[in-house]
């Protein structure tokens, strides 16, 4: 048996906790350089308030009709989602982490075997989330990860399960009537594309996909789909999307300016500040590089659009920021003085574990062997990601272009100076 268990409104909620003022308010996330609306609370939905929603266009309303706006705090919701994750630890000897809010866990096999073990399971989790961290919490169980998805769903959507949907301890007409009467598109993994294709050969329903022949579904389509309607059967085909490791296969650091970058020196710290980024997030993989692509570009409404790129295949595998910022640098030739950039980003690939016997070892760069890329992630883990910089990527203040959040609230689990004070 797998549960499910899903964070309801993550970011809204992660927000509420170091401030309740912002409980049963209509709050809203936005994106990089506040543009966009990229998470809301179950009170904004109620408005109509759709992501992706632009805030210039809510802004002048705002106010009038209480809505709430913060700016992502990226390190927050980091931080909390690690901490979510260490609590489901405690619940499961397999815990499948999906996304920064959701996980998947395997329930042991004497919880497994009665419903009302698993039913006081769910409750259990749902109640420790919120006792030791604040957050609320959906939980779906059922045999397949995709009828645990399924479940959580109705947990969310139905208050009489009070947030957690035991799918086996459900009567069998039930689930058949739900099945029936929900489309397809709330399937996990069924796009409103695929969803438009399935139709076009009757299957409408969760309840189609669920009773149509396999066979025919693969040759029709392909064998994901084929598992999918095999899941919706009960039958376990779908495993974590990554190794238990959780290896990447690319790693991709890129941000929007807030301003335009319109120099080759102003380019040069941002690309130096990706690349410490980069480094950083080989680091906490356990992962080196082989391949380096850097690539910056202007607005796709500019008149003159420019969109240079480079790719450099390193000397060795390697996680040094020295090294990747050398590689990095390699863009800079192309920068047209006066362009007005608006974004640039780093894409690292040919990934490799760390730690692996290479030919020709003796060339690689000192800085391997003095570990800055460790240095350096274990000083920013300590004192915050801003407080140590490697060359150009270290000059302070820090730079115009970087992203504007004039809505950021306190980074409180991250941050020394933006701790929470309760006062009594």
């Amino acid at each position: 048996m797998i549960a499910h268990v899903d964070v309801n409104s993550a970011y809204a909620s992660f927000e509420r906790v170091f401030n309740p003022a912002l409980e049963a308010v209509p709050l809203v996330v936005l994106s990089n350089n506040d543009g966009m609306v990229v998470a809301a609370s179950r009170e904004a939905k109620a408005l109509g308030l759709d992501l992706g929603k632009p805030w210039f266009e809510l802004r002048p309303t705002a106010a009038r009709s209480g809505i709430v706006a913060v700016s992502s705090n990226y390190e927050l919701y980091g931080d909390m989602s690690r901490r979510v994750m260490e609590v489901l630890e405690r619940f499961t000897h397999d815990l499948d982490v999906y996304s920064i809010d959701e996980a998947f866990l395997t329930v042991d096999r004497r919880t497994a075997a009665d419903p009302e073990a698993m039913t006081r399971l769910g409750h259990d989790i749902k109640n420790t989330m919120r006792r030791l961290l604040g957050v609320p919490v959906c939980v779906g169980i059922a045999e397949t990860r995709t009828l645990a998805k399924l479940a959580n769903r109705a947990a969310k959507k139905i208050g009489d399960f009070d947030g957690v949907c035991v799918w086996p301890a459900i009567d069998t007409g039930w689930r058949e009537r739900l099945m029936r009467a929900l489309p397809v598109s709330e399937v996990w993994g069924i796009a409103s594309r695929l969803e438009r294709r399935l139709g076009g050969h009757g299957v409408l329903t969760v309840w189609d996909l669920a009773t149509v022949d396999p066979a025919h579904i693969r040759a029709l389509f392909n064998v994901v789909v084929m598992r999918t309607a095999l899941e919706l059967r009960g039958v376990a085909c779908i495993g974590p999307e990554e190794d238990r490791n959780g290896k990447k296969q690319q790693i991709i650091v890129s941000r929007s300016f807030s301003e335009k970058v319109t120099s080759a020196v102003t380019m040069r710290q941002a690309l130096s500040i990706y690349a410490q980024q980069a480094a950083t997030r080989l680091v906490k993989h356990s992962q080196v590089a082989h391949t380096l692509t850097a690539f910056a570009g202007t607005s796709h409404w500019a008149q003159d659009r420019h969109h240079p790129t480079v790719a450099v295949r390193l000397a060795f595998p390697t996680a040094d920021p020295v090294e990747l910022t050398r590689a990095a640098h390699r863009l800079l030739p192309q920068i047209v003085e006066g362009a007005r950039y608006a974004r640039a980003g780093l894409l690292l690939t040919d990934l490799t574990p760390a730690g692996a016997q290479l030919p020709f070892e003796m060339f690689r760069s000192r800085h391997e062997d003095a570990g800055i890329a460790t240095l350096i992630d274990r000083v920013q883990k300590k004192t915050g990601k801003d407080s140590l910089g490697l060359g150009y990527g270290g000059f302070r203040p820090g730079p115009s272009w970087q992203m504007k959040r004039t809505m950021l609230t306190p980074r409180a689990t991250t941050n020394w100076a933006e701790l929470t004070t309760v006062r009594a």
